[in-house]
């Protein structure tokens, strides 16, 4: 295959179109919002705030600077390269077939188990809510649910997106609103301060980092877009526009709910359980209904809307790599009428059902693979604009090219050696099985490699 040029259609790419292209730039960037969930801190809030020194508001804001970073970097790929499977299309036409394939194999602990850590959550919240109904019964209905919504059509995908993100913003507005009376009010001791963005008396780089490598979970999704590639009616540049304002739109509201929750909770020591600290502290500023509506809301975007969409990203990775060969080809089948990789996105579901039972009690390892999972493909997605603009292309624009994805290598590498050792043991453990896989397909299937040159 030829040189591969910038916004060179699709079908130039050796691939005919099979995905029903019917996304909007709105439905797109509301597909990011929901994949990022609005509300994401209500879940992790204690963590942050405890591992940043109440430095909560500052743990995001930072990982929002990172990830702009990376997301200028997939709006150059994603025009170079309109198609689907992300960071896995990006490295393979980027740098090489191999790296494309290993960039591809950590995204997929990224997108694989993410569904599987959302259900998880979600479920295990609504267990503690009405005990009597057991946690395989919760996680079987949310399952369901998002794999028959999927197999219907992208469209029906996006059309519940839409209900799900309204629902997800009219609760942060009303638990912000809420949260500022409280605050007026001095509910709890609270008082207007910088604190939570910046307090000189705590600070200390190494240990904000360490929160920021939490933080980060609650940025993941917002890179899914660019698996939407070859569903988008609004040409390359949609992909690209729509994954940085959704992340400077979710980012916004990421500070501003964990400022105020800050506020309302100084004391980020004395939480009874991190855990559900955010339910707490919006108990505190608005009694009862206030904290049984932020639970209902957590577990609903989480178990329903996100999953929705993690489980629409990674069966268009498994599409494309299996189109490319690299899994079984039964992955590539698309639904003759509803237009979806239904093969796929069915495997989803069950490998989501394995995934749960095996990791019931140890939700933060498997919210750790999935860190390791993104933040390293993030790092073959920064290398490949650098090496495919400045050393395939010969571009001269090496501010675009070079010193904005130099700089996201650099901070979301920080971001990397910031992982807990756990998740950097269980990665490994994933990449080698990876390189392993790879040299069977290199030896027995030696036809699997793209022309891309």
């Amino acid at each position: 295959m030829a040189e591969l040029q910038s916004n060179q259609p699709q079908s130039n790419m050796g691939y005919k179109q099979e995905l029903k292209r019917s996304l909007t730039f709105w439905d797109l960037l509301i597909y990011g919002l929901v994949f990022m969930v609005p509300i994401a801190p209500f879940g992790i809030y204690g963590a942050v705030a405890q591992g940043s020194n109440g430095m909560v508001a500052l743990a995001y804001l930072i990982g929002m600077v990172g990830m702009i970073f990376t997301a200028l970097s997939y709006a150059r790929m994603s025009e170079a390269f309109p198609i689907a499977g992300s960071v896995y299309a990006y490295a393979q036409r980027g740098i090489n077939d191999s790296v494309g394939f290993i960039a591809g194999w950590l995204i997929l602990l990224d997108y694989i188990f993410v569904p599987a850590l959302l259900y998880l959550v979600s479920a295990a919240a609504l267990h503690d809510i009405v005990p009597s109904i057991p946690l395989l019964v919760w996680l079987v209905i949310f399952i369901a649910i998002n794999t028959v919504v999927n197999v219907l059509g992208i469209e029906f995908t996006a059309k519940a997106n839409k209900i799900i993100v309204v629902a997800e913003l009219i609760v942060l507005v009303i638990f912000v609103a809420v949260g500022i009376f409280a605050i007026t009010k001095g509910v709890n001791g609270a008082e207007f301060t910088w604190k939570p963005l910046y307090d000189a008396d705590h600070f200390s780089m190494g240990t904000v980092m360490g929160a920021v490598s939490i933080a980060v979970l609650s940025f993941l999704g917002f890179d899914a877009i660019s698996t939407l590639a070859e569903e988008s009616k609004g040409g390359s540049k949609a992909i690209g526009k729509a994954i940085i304002f959704s992340l400077l739109v979710v980012g916004v509201l990421f500070i501003i709910q964990t400022w105020v929750a800050a506020l309302i909770w100084p004391d980020y020591t004395s939480f009874e359980n991190a855990d559900v600290a955010f339910y707490q502290i919006a108990e505190i500023a608005g009694g009862p209904w206030l904290k049984w509506t932020t639970i209902i809301a957590t577990a609903v975007a989480w178990g329903i809307a996100d999953a929705l969409v993690a489980q629409a990203a990674i069966s268009r990775i498994l599409y494309s790599m299996a189109r490319d060969r690299k899994l079984p080809k039964v992955l590539s089948k698309v639904h003759p009428k509803f237009k979806t990789p239904y093969v796929s996105t069915l495997l989803v579901a069950v490998v989501s059902l394995l995934v749960t039972a095996f990791f019931a009690s140890q939700i933060g390892a498997l919210a750790s693979v999935v860190n390791f999972g993104a933040l390293s493909a993030f790092l073959f997605l920064h290398a490949s604009v650098v090496i495919y603009f400045i050393k395939k292309q010969k571009s001269k624009q090496y501010f675009k090219h070079l010193v904005l994805p130099l700089i996201g290598f650099i901070i979301i590498g920080y971001v990397w050696f910031s992982l807990d050792p756990l998740s950097k043991q269980l990665g490994f453990i994933w990449l080698g099985i990876g390189i392993v896989y790879l040299i069977l397909l290199k030896v027995f299937k030696k036809d699997t490699s793209l022309d891309l040159e």
